[in-house]
């Protein structure tokens, strides 16, 4: 299937010409670095900054902040792009349109001008630290703690799980600045870890798939942070921001999906037209074409959605409980389109050196974050 398969309601020319342009970089400058990338366990830095020289981060952000002037189709085109050249282990997406929102929306002017243009050109790596060793979907049970000393805050924790983890140099720390108020007691931080002390990162996991992507443990140990990098205003509204931010994540991983279900169906139908079996092609099965055809239907439906999604979010109309509907769905029809396009693989779709299989053990994590697939019904269904 050819890239201008991708082409949806919502992409305007400047969309379709970024997705291109991304979609050859991605698999010209980063495809033949990916297998080094997947035994060391995350990307260079360097490519950090080869994708801010080439717009490819905070594409949504304003000039005024160093971004491209984009909306979130900018964003969404990257993330397609990423998904058609196989690059699981790149974080661009959190980086620019999970981290980089925080600070554009609930930022100050100095913080804004502070850390974006820095963003956008790659010298700073975003994080967000929400997950704890015992706490997930459960954001409210947070335990990692921020003590205002004076003009400083004093942060003593530990989160796990956190995508960038190794890398990042800039961190939306997810806090508990009052532990008697509950939701009303979460605030977030920002640590720059290259400004403080205290701060150590620990393993970076070891993961049944997204072997590029660098996940790890942070441990934050008295680490002093101004007052100045609390995101808002005032205490006690990182609840609230995060719940105003979450939808535009779970579209992420929505955009996600649907992309990797491109590339499987891509992938599974070259090589069933190659494949000989019984002196001719196993595409010439019947069972393999009917099993074709359900999985493509699965597919349209799936693209369909997304981009009612997608025109809605670009309206500013995408609510919580659509989003959460969209991202427990596709993120469950992408699993079960993959899965069936690796059987038609046989054995070799089960060997790490065939791009199916990579994309089938890195489907499964995309029904855990970003909030479990329980948790995204149990939220949608609070709206019926």
């Amino acid at each position: 299937m050819p890239i201008q398969n991708f082409e949806s309601t919502w992409m305007t020319d400047e969309h379709k010409m970024l997705l291109e342009s991304a979609t050859r970089f991605f698999k010209e400058q980063w495809g033949p670095k990916d297998e080094a990338w997947r035994a060391q366990g995350m990307m260079d830095r360097q490519a950090w900054r080869d994708a801010g020289a080439n717009g490819f981060l905070c594409a949504s952000m304003p000039e005024e902040y160093g971004g491209a002037g984009g909306d979130f189709g900018h964003e969404a085109a990257l993330i397609l792009a990423q998904a058609a050249a196989g690059q699981s282990g790149f974080g661009g997406s959190l980086h620019s349109g999970i981290v980089a929102p925080y600070i554009l929306h609930y930022g100050t002017e100095e913080q804004k001008k502070r850390w974006l243009p820095k963003m956008a050109s790659g010298e700073l790596i975003g994080a967000i630290a929400m997950t704890e060793p015992g706490t997930g979907s459960d954001l409210q049970g947070v335990r990692t703690s921020a003590v205002l000393e004076g003009d400083t805050y004093r942060i003593n924790g530990s989160k796990t799980f956190i995508t960038n983890g190794q890398l990042a140099n800039l961190i939306v720390v997810v806090c508990k600045t009052d532990k008697s108020k509950g939701a009303q007691g979460i605030s977030l931080l920002m640590v720059e870890t290259d400004e403080v002390t205290g701060f150590r990162r620990g393993r970076n996991l070891d993961k049944i798939g997204m072997d590029a992507q660098d996940t790890s443990e942070l441990f934050f140990d008295d680490v002093v942070v101004p007052k100045d990098n609390l995101l808002g205003l005032q205490e006690g509204m990182g609840f609230f921001q995060l719940m105003q931010e979450l939808p535009q994540e779970r579209l992420i991983v929505a955009v996600g999906g649907v992309g990797a279900m491109e590339l499987a169906m891509q992938e599974t139908l070259a090589y069933t037209k190659d494949r000989q079996a019984f002196g001719k092609p196993i595409f010439n099965f019947q069972n393999t074409r009917f099993t074709l055809a359900e999985c493509q239907a699965l597919l349209m439906a799936s693209r369909a959605m997304v981009d009612a999604a997608m025109v809605s979010h670009l309206k500013g109309e995408l609510g919580v409980e659509r989003a959460a509907l969209l991202k427990y769905w596709i993120t469950d029809q992408q699993c079960k389109l993959i899965d069936e396009c690796l059987q038609l693989f046989g054995g070799y779709g089960y060997m790490k050196e065939y791009v199916i299989a990579r994309l089938y053990a890195d489907a499964r994590v995309q029904r855990i974050y970003g909030g479990t697939n329980e948790i995204m019904k149990e939220l949608a269904s609070r709206f019926l």
